[in-house]
């Protein structure tokens, strides 16, 4: 183990690569240098110094990339001494960043990344206007060294959750969302008015509000928490009100209004393992990710349960029984949410360049018989233990009964 976390540079040979952003390379090698992709293919010149690991007869592709979670927020979801998720005391929180809440020795993180989950969102909750939500890899003694982008895009919630900051109705939450837009706008243009006293009440305080402008100058999306037909048919109206840059998260219902959502070229986040009605999903169905994608709809997986974060390729597999294609559930958690997140030049695909987080598959990996032999972040091998593989090894053989 000492020699690979000295090697400056590695070789993943003999595997069948998934690139994603390109076809299946067979018999192929991943260089890896300084923790970036050196070069993929078939015919690549080994430096005599590599560390070398065959991976004939394995699957390897790019580290997945979970939609959403708060893995590294959450420990125990009972305590709340345990959970950094959610800013109490306003429903506008939109200047709250999870960031500095995150704990680099969550025991969630091994769990998670030796599922082949490299990189995670991390999102904030509990609120109308939640915050901000984070991008991390799931490496590393300190935040700065997790951290991919900060911040991702602010989480709105118009899903039944919110309805209580609305007053109790669906229409009062969207009112409520645009009078804190507005009043963004407003306290924009009239700052020294505001600062002055000479301005009425706002709805949120002014660190709020001005979080809330690069949202609606478009620098940073609106990640929008909806389900229900009707609620994703106002989040879409918002974005066009407001001229907002959207990503659609749950879209429980989104299939029957996966036309829409195309046309006004709005991401979405799913969850394809969800299928039990509610009163804010009737019409959910496992079929929903495929009928996304067929609608032109360009989509990212997620695993809302941050203690399962695990479960993300089983999420894939499921959507791919569903209807779901083999490459594009690949590619929704992989390279899709790195597009959707705005890090698609540095993650997401096995190419030249890239930061190299890449897992080998003893097979495909979205078969649950399928094992993980190798996680790779940031060109850095992470050890395949977590306190659950610990407890295992240590109940395998049990004392002799006295």
């Amino acid at each position: 183990m000492i020699a690979f976390l000295l090697a400056q540079t590695i070789a993943i040979t003999g595997g069948t690569v998934y690139p994603v952003s390109g076809p299946k390379i067979e018999h192929a090698t991943v260089l890896i240098r300084d923790g970036k992709i050196a070069a993929v293919g078939a015919s690549v010149t080994i430096p005599a110094d590599a560390v070398k690991i065959d991976a004939t007869g394995k699957w390897v592709t790019p580290g997945l990339i979970d939609g959403t979670g708060q893995v590294g927020l959450t420990e125990i979801s009972a305590v709340p001494a345990d959970n950094e998720s959610f800013e109490r005391g306003d429903t506008i929180a939109a200047s709250f960043n999870v960031a500095e809440g995150i704990n680099p020795a969550s025991n969630l993180i091994p769990v998670t990344r030796i599922a082949g989950v490299t990189t995670t969102l991390a999102s904030p909750g509990g609120n109308l206007v939640s915050g901000q939500a984070v991008l991390i890899d799931l490496d590393g003694a300190t935040i700065e060294a997790m951290l991919i982008k900060s911040p991702v895009g602010m989480v709105v919630d118009l899903s039944e959750n919110a309805k209580d900051t609305g007053g109790g109705s669906r229409a009062g939450v969207a009112a409520r969302l645009r009078r804190a837009f507005d009043d963004a706008l407003e306290y924009e243009r009239r700052r020294a008015d505001y600062d002055k006293g000479q301005m009425e009440q706002l709805s949120a305080r002014a660190a709020d509000l001005k979080a809330l402008l690069p949202v609606l100058h478009g620098q940073e999306p609106v990640i929008a928490y909806a389900n229900r037909r009707s609620d994703i048919q106002t989040a879409l109206r918002i974005a066009k009100e407001y001229h907002l840059r959207m990503i659609l998260a749950g879209a429980a219902e989104g299939w029957e209004v996966a036309g829409e959502i195309a046309a006004a070229n709005v991401p979405v986040l799913v969850e394809p393992m969800d299928n039990i009605p509610s009163y804010d999903a009737l019409g959910i169905r496992y079929e929903n990710a495929a009928l996304l994608a067929k609608a032109g709809v360009k989509i990212a997986l997620m695993e809302t349960d941050s203690h399962n974060s695990r479960n993300l390729r089983q999420q894939a597999g499921n959507a791919v029984a569903y209807g779901l294609t083999w490459d594009q559930a690949l590619r929704a958690v992989t390279l899709s949410p790195a597009e959707m997140f705005g890090v698609a030049d540095r993650y997401g695909s096995l190419d030249q360049g890239k930061v190299a987080d890449v897992v080998v598959w003893s097979g495909d990996p979205f078969e649950l018989s399928t094992g993980v032999e190798h996680v790779f972040i940031r060109g850095h091998e992470v050890p395949l233990t977590s306190r659950q593989t610990e407890l295992l090894e240590r109940y395998r053989h049990l004392p002799p009964k006295y």
